[in-house]
C-alpha cells in the first residue's frame, strides 16, 4: 500500500481511538451513565479491529512524526474550551472526521475497512446523540427535585410571568400542560417556553404531545397510563427526547416500566384539585414503586409544602405540583417552600 496512504490511516485510527477515549471518560465521569459508556468502549475495541484488518505493523512502519508538517499547525480556538460537554462535542466530531478520512482512503486498496469505517461513522451519529442530547437530559431530570405544571386557566396570574417566576424561584423542570388550546396556539406557547426554560437552563417536557415537544425543541414529553406507548411517543417526538409516564398503581408502575421510559410519574400522593376522579393512593404508593426500578419517580397529586413530610423513599424522588405553585399570590415564594420542604437526602421508610 502506498505510504502516504498509511500514514493517513495510522494518523486517523489513531485520532479516532483518542477522540473516543475522551468521549468515554466524560460518559464515564461526568454523566455518569454506565450504559453509553460500555457503548463507546465496544466502539473503541470496533476501531482497534479495523486497524487489525488494514495492517497495524505496515501503518507503523510508515509513521513519520518528525516529518509530518501538520504538528507545526494549530488553530488558536483549539486551546479552549468552555466546559466538559464542549470537550466531548470536539472529540466526537474528531472521531467522525478521522472515519470519513479512513472510509475514503482505504476506498484505494482495502475495500472491506472501508465499508467497516462507513458502518462506524453511521453508529457514531447515535452515540454523539447520546453524548450530547439524551444522556445529559437524562442527568439533569435525574437530579430535578421539582416540576411544575403549567396551565394558564388555573394560573393566579399571567401565565407568562407566573413561568419567569417559577423558574426564578429554582424549579428545574416546567411541563406544559394544556388539554383544550388550538395546535398553533399551544406550538407557540410551547416555543415560547422553550426560550425562558432554555434561558434558566430548565427542562422543558410537553404533556400528551409528542409533535408539538418534537416542532418546539423541548425536553420530554409526558403522556398518561392509558395514552401512546413509549415506543410510539419516540418514533413522533425523535430518539432524544425524554418520555416520561403516568402511573397510579403498582401494576401501572410495572407495565410503565417494561415500556423503559426516562421517568414515571406516581400518584395522586394526595387529593388534586386537577384530578378530583382520580383515586387517591396516598403516599405509600411512592415507596412502593421506589424499589421496582432505578428510574427517576416522581410524586404528583395534591403536594404542598405541607404535606411534604408525608413523602417517604428509600431514593432520591422529584414531585411535580401545579396549583400549589400556579395558583398562589407568589409563585416564586412558592417554589422556593416547597424545595425547602422537600429533603435533600432520601427518607428511609
Amino acid at each position: 500500500m502506498d505510504p502516504g496512504v498509511l500514514r493517513i490511516l495510522d494518523a486517523n485510527l489513531n485520532r479516532s481511538r483518542e477522540g473516543l477515549r475522551v468521549v468515554e471518560d466524560y460518559a464515564r465521569m461526568v454523566l455518569n451513565d454506565d450504559g453509553l459508556t460500555a457503548r463507546i468502549k465496544d466502539f473503541r475495541h470496533s476501531i482497534a479491529a479495523l486497524a487489525d484488518s488494514i495492517g497495524p505493523h505496515s501503518m507503523l512502519a510508515a509513521r513519520d512524526t518528525p516529518g509530518d508538517v501538520g504538528t507545526r499547525i494549530s488553530v488558536a480556538d483549539e486551546q479552549f474550551r468552555e466546559n466538559p460537554a464542549r470537550v466531548a462535542t470536539a472529540a466526537l466530531k474528531r472521531v467522525g472526521e478521522a472515519l470519513r478520512c479512513i472510509e475514503e482512503f482505504s476506498k484505494i486498496e482495502c475495500l472491506s475497512a472501508a465499508t467497516g469505517a462507513e458502518k462506524l461513522r453511521y453508529e457514531l451519529y447515535s452515540i454523539e446523540q447520546d453524548a450530547l442530547l439524551t444522556c445529559p437530559r437524562r442527568q439533569r431530570l435525574s437530579r430535578a427535585r421539582l416540576h411544575v405544571l403549567v396551565t394558564a386557566s388555573l394560573c393566579r396570574g399571567d401565565w407568562l410571568d407566573v413561568c419567569h417566576r417559577v423558574l426564578a424561584g429554582g424549579a428545574e423542570v416546567l411541563q406544559l400542560r394544556e388539554k383544550d388550546l388550538p395546535d398553533c396556539e399551544l406550538l407557540a406557547r410551547a416555543r415560547t417556553m422553550r426560550e425562558i426554560t432554555r434561558a434558566h437552563n430548565a427542562l422543558l417536557i410537553i404533556n400528551d404531545r409528542p409533535d408539538i415537544a418534537r416542532l418546539a425543541d423541548a425536553d420530554g414529553v409526558h403522556v398518561g397510563a392509558l395514552d401512546l406507548p413509549v415506543v410510539a411517543v419516540r418514533q413522533i417526538a425523535g430518539p432524544t427526547m425524554l418520555v416520561g409516564k403516568s402511573t397510579h398503581s403498582v401494576d401501572d408502575a410495572r407495565a410503565a416500566i417494561a415500556e423503559a421510559p426516562d421517568y414515571i410519574a406516581v400518584g395522586p400522593m394526595f387529593r388534586s384539585p386537577t384530578k378530583p376522579d382520580v383515586p387517591v393512593q396516598g403516599p405509600s404508593l411512592l415507596a412502593e414503586v421506589a424499589v421496582l426500578t432505578d428510574l427517576p419517580i416522581v410524586a404528583i397529586g395534591g403536594v404542598t409544602a405541607q404535606n411534604m413530610d408525608r413523602l417517604r423513599a428509600p431514593r432520591h424522588f422529584a414531585v411535580a405540583v401545579s396549583s400549589a405553585v400556579i395558583g398562589a399570590a407568589d409563585p416564586e415564594a412558592a417554589v422556593r417552600g416547597l424545595l425547602t420542604a422537600l429533603p435533600r437526602d432520601p427518607l428511609i421508610t
